[in-house]
């Protein structure tokens, strides 16, 4: 279970000079930190005792790299490979969502719609409170609808029929809170939306989901009933104990398998994680998935915040304060530095795993191992840690639209003297009320004071369409140009700062 691994030293001289993102090298020098990532897997696969480990990376709309350590299936030492088949439990949450989203584009269902409607056996369940509002399918994607948390039994219900199913609901299901006041995570609320997506499709989930998810995206090994896997990809399940390891029983497909049950390989998988990245930045390409582009990124927006936590530090050690939120069968992050990571774990007895992606960063990261619960949430946050820093890769740039490049063009044209400025047509009205042309002239002098006269500048660097920054070019250092534009058309500066650049 050994991988071979160069010196970090020697990666870190090799990505060092890159001080800037480049697209044109990017997967190189991400490949270039496979040594180091294979190294980290092993070792975390070792320590925790999994059988096997395998992992992907997914950038630019592809895998570009990927590996494995260890035994799919123990008896026959079968060895793990990206090609290995492994359950990834809770991981399968998005695809559910997704499936929903479709059916919302068919025009078949709306997510603010009472479940009632598509499960009428709903209807008349009793509510916690006279006061309860119905659950609407919204609250089942984001686990609002009041269930307890239910793990430990969600786990053990894969293989249950879609009758016991609507009989535990004839019975009435216990709330821990009415619908729609606060997150608790609910295996139940998406065995729920596999039934609607069956309901209202007229088709069989798993059906659903592989003809209008998986083939469009070209996934064909993904698979839900174990059985019909092959052999010698099939991944087995096991927990560690009394310093052995025992096989776990794979369960059949059921009604569960809508929180669950999907069952895929890193060079699968990988293929999923990619058209989430597809979403980002939005633009105007042809729509080739399954569902819209908008339609991802609305499943990836933090829905309801459930966590801070102010104390949380990376593997590395680095504090970072972070804080977690849910989407639509997607966990959202966002940490001390501006990441924003989009993702989802799974674990089930005999089976752990985690995918994420980080937007901003165009990179996502994708790891199964198969012994009960295995934590990949923390090592794949390690490793992309690590990608990050040996690779040198910045977050992509935004494009600069046409009105911010016109704008700064005009900008230069009347700076530093401002002769002119309130017959230019270039600002908003609240500008000059805001702050006069002699003000804001004093401050810009009093800073080029310090700097020296304006000899160039750079680009523009864009945080939105709308909003950015350019750096005004002088002997004695820089000065910062900040500027955010109205909402009217054409869009006029309604803010402007000078700041000496650190």
């Amino acid at each position: 279970m050994k991988f071979a691994f160069t010196s970090l030293l020697s990666l870190i001289l090799l990505t060092s000079s890159f001080a800037q993102e480049s697209t044109a090298d990017r997967a190189a020098r991400i490949k270039a930190t496979l040594p180091v990532v294979e190294k980290m897997y092993n070792e975390y696969a070792e320590k925790n005792h999994f059988p096997s480990l395998a992992f992907g990376i997914v950038a630019d709309g592809q895998l570009i790299m990927s590996g494995a350590t260890g035994f799919s299936e123990i008896a026959t030492e079968t060895k793990a490979s990206p090609g290995s088949l492994f359950r990834i439990a809770s991981m399968s949450k998005s695809v559910t969502a997704m499936g929903i989203l479709s059916l919302r584009k068919e025009g078949r269902l709306k997510l603010d719609d009472p479940a009632y409607l598509y499960i009428p056996e709903l209807k008349d369940m009793p509510a916690l409170t006279t006061d309860a509002p119905a659950i609407t399918i919204r609250h089942l994607l984001t686990h609002q609808a009041g269930f307890p948390e239910d793990n430990p039994w969600g786990d053990r219900q894969l293989d249950t029929k879609d009758e016991q199913l609507i009989e535990l609901i004839k019975k009435g299901i216990s709330f821990s809170n009415v619908p729609g006041v606060t997150y608790e995570y609910s295996n139940l609320g998406f065995a729920m939306l596999g039934k609607i997506i069956s309901n209202v499709s007229g088709k069989p989930y798993q059906q659903y989901i592989d003809e209008v998810i998986f083939k469009p995206l070209g996934m064909s090994s993904t698979i839900w009933e174990y059985s019909k896997a092959p052999k010698d990809l099939l991944a087995h399940g096991y927990r560690f104990e009394d310093e052995i390891w025992k096989e776990e029983e794979l369960e059949h497909d059921g009604t569960y398998g809508a929180m669950g049950g999907l069952i895929t390989s890193i060079d699968d998988f990988s293929k999923y994680v990619a058209f989430h990245l597809s979403a980002w930045p939005a633009g105007n390409n042809p729509e080739t998935g399954p569902i819209l582009r908008s339609d991802v990124r609305e499943m990836q927006m933090p829905w309801n915040f459930n966590s801070l936590n102010a104390q949380y530090k990376y593997p590395s050690g680095r504090p970072c304060a972070m804080t977690s939120a849910y989407g639509y069968g997607l966990r959202w992050s966002r940490d001390c530095e501006g990441r924003t990571g989009i993702g989802h774990t799974g674990g089930l007895p005999g089976f752990g795993s985690q995918w994420q992606i980080l937007p901003e960063y165009g990179i996502g990261i994708l790891a199964h191992a198969n012994r009960t619960y295995a934590g990949m949430a923390t090592i794949n946050t390690a490793v992309l840690d690590t990608i990050i820093t040996l690779a040198g890769l910045k977050p992509l740039p935004v494009e600069v639209s046409a009105v911010l490049k016109e704008r700064k063009a005009s900008l230069l044209k009347l700076l530093p003297h401002w002769e002119g400025a309130e017959q230019s047509g270039i600002f908003a009205e609240n500008f000059f009320p805001d702050r006069s042309v002699s003000h804001r002239k004093q401050e810009l002098d009093a800073i080029i004071a310090q700097t020296g006269n304006v000899t160039g500048s750079t680009e523009i660097k864009a945080e939105n369409q709308l909003r950015g920054s350019f750096l005004l070019n002088c002997p004695n250092g820089n000065i910062r140009v900040f500027f955010t534009l109205s909402p009217e058309n054409p869009a006029l500066i309604q803010q402007l700062d000078f700041s000496p650049a650190k």
